[in-house]
């Protein structure tokens, strides 16, 4: 079988028993960037995998996804930001650049920036950690948004706290989906990785330093206290809030044209 796992710290949690504590028998995990994993999942390359919340809008028919485990944050999330030369209401018609690394995070800033801002900047593709030499502001996630800014950045604003105080709904940035015709053949290995997903959030709280080392020492990017606090900040349980908080977003992208309507979000029956 076939997992997909995010290579950014927000994803760690989920993969620290498997990585290092017991792997699962029969299960190889590919790591890799959320377009890369929206890519792979879509092809069949992946049987299971997180991968950008709106990935799920264009699979509906081929993907379930699991009922326990998502990434959110509620507010504040501190790895998907808006970096900008300007206050973000000066921002229509000026050039935005667009990180090719995750479909949800760009259909969130098109839906703040459209709806609540009433703005309709020029959108253009950006490299993951842009310079704003040609740009008047740049969508950084993951790791990248983490790092020590190149150039001093006038104006960086948090995404899931402007979704949170314009929206009064936190964000789900990533599912965990599993493809229909995966479900039957891996059934074994599948329950095999929940299990190793709970064991590793009980570690969370129980083995939380050590989660912490781990971590720093695959991404040297945040010091332990900001891990620890950056941990706080996600959300890895998926909660009855926010899965209306999904269906939420998929409303408001659906309404806008960014993405296929979703009628019912379909979860994974897994025995």
């Amino acid at each position: 079988m076939k997992l997909g796992a995010i290579d950014y710290l927000n994803c760690y949690p989920f993969y620290y028993h498997m990585l290092e504590k017991k792997p699962v028998k029969g299960v190889d995990i590919v790591p890799a960037i959320p377009s890369e994993l929206n890519r792979m999942l879509k092809s069949g390359e992946l049987d299971m995998s997180p991968v950008s919340s709106a990935v799920y809008t264009e699979l509906q028919d081929e993907v379930t996804l699991l009922r326990e485990f998502c990434l959110s944050s509620v507010g504040y999330v501190r790895s998907v930001v808006l970096i900008s030369t300007m206050p973000i209401e000066y921002l229509n018609g000026k050039k935005v650049g667009l990180s090719t690394s995750s479909q949800t995070s760009v259909a969130l800033l098109k839906i703040l920036l459209q709806k609540y801002y009433g703005l309709q900047p020029e959108y253009v593709s950006s490299p993951p950690f842009p310079e704003l030499d040609e740009l008047d502001a740049a969508l950084v996630i993951g790791n990248d948004a983490m790092l020590p800014m190149k150039q001093k950045i006038p104006y960086i604003y948090d995404l899931g706290d402007l979704w949170m105080r314009h929206t009064g709904h936190p964000v789900v940035f990533a599912v965990f989906a599993l493809r229909n015709d995966s479900a039957v053949q891996w059934k074994g290995e599948i329950n095999d990785v929940l299990a190793s997903y709970r064991e590793s959030l009980l570690c969370l709280d129980k083995e939380r330093d050590d989660i912490i080392l781990n971590a720093g020492r695959r991404y040297p990017i945040l010091e332990s206290d900001d891990l620890d606090i950056y941990y706080h900040l996600l959300k890895f349980n998926f909660t009855q809030g926010l899965k209306k908080a999904l269906q939420f977003y998929y409303d408001e992208a659906a309404q806008l044209g960014l993405m296929p309507e979703v009628p019912g979000i379909r979860f994974a029956d897994l025995q």
